[in-house]
């Protein structure tokens, strides 16, 4: 059977993502449906990427993975089809599918027809894509080719120096841990094995990176790779992004030391 992971700004409080889901299985009633989140924050099509990103690799080739962040993003929005390593991508055509997938081939990219802007015809589009892809003609039968390069945006990234990394905050998780966009490659290359201090908002450095959230004594701050490969500042059995003031895009820096003098 077939899988639909679903990823929306939709919220869970009204009946937005309860439609959209029944739409779907009445053009498929054999999938498997999979709530990423419905939570991404209203419009954010960066957050909703770095979601995406870190997990649509988890499910098994033949996947679809429907991204409906911001699908109202202009008075006539596009959507767009992505065939990429065996997976399947629907999105509105507003720059997430660069931001989750990087650049796109012309052949891996197919537009869907155009409809009026109100739910309904957001939800028909979704569901008549999604049946298409199930079909036996598949992606190849879908949509037409595009002409033109999707939306691309630029995500948020990091300013180097030889002795700094000025990064932001990409994300706050469930526990309040608080995720870089400062990558482990990034760290080493900048820093070379150099002792680093991580600053943010008015607390003290972290001089250290641990390897474990339980490294550090209860309630102490502490910074480590996540599973993602990502910088991550952390409290031990605490949250971090209430205890330390922190809020998505604010800044930190990674201050490395001077190399030592021939």
């Amino acid at each position: 059977m077939p899988v639909l992971t679903l990823l929306s700004d939709y919220g869970n409080r009204d009946w937005y993502a309860a439609s959209l889901k029944g739409a779907i299985l009445k053009a498929v009633p054999e999938l498997v449906l999979v709530d990423i989140t419905h939570e991404v924050a209203a419009f954010d099509i960066v957050q909703g990427a770095f979601i995406s990103r870190n997990c649509w690799q988890a499910f098994p080739e033949g996947s679809i993975h429907l991204l409906a962040v911001n699908c109202r993003y202009d008075l006539a929005p596009r959507f767009i089809v992505a065939s990429v390593s065996g997976h399947f991508f629907i999105a509105p055509d507003n720059g997430i599918l660069g931001l989750v997938l990087g650049e796109l081939e012309p052949e891996q990219l197919r537009m869907l027809p155009t409809l009026s802007t109100n739910d309904s015809s957001t939800r028909q589009v979704f569901s008549q894509a999604v049946q298409q892809l199930c079909s036996a003609g598949g992606f190849d039968q879908l949509g037409d080719r595009m002409e033109d390069a999707p939306e691309r945006r630029i995500g948020l990234r990091p300013v180097v120096h030889p002795n700094l990394i000025r990064g932001t905050v990409l994300h706050i998780d469930q526990y309040e841990n608080v995720v870089l966009n400062i990558d482990r490659e990034l760290m080493e290359r900048t820093g070379q094995g150099r002792p680093f201090s991580l600053y943010f908002k008015r607390n003290d450095p972290i001089v250290r990176l641990s390897q474990h959230y339980c490294s550090v004594p209860a309630g102490e701050p502490l910074c480590l790779f996540n599973a993602a490969g990502l910088l991550e500042i952390a409290v031990s059995f605490g949250k971090a992004a209430t205890l330390l003031g922190l809020k998505r895009e604010e800044v930190v820096e990674l201050i490395f030391e001077e190399p030592a003098a021939d």
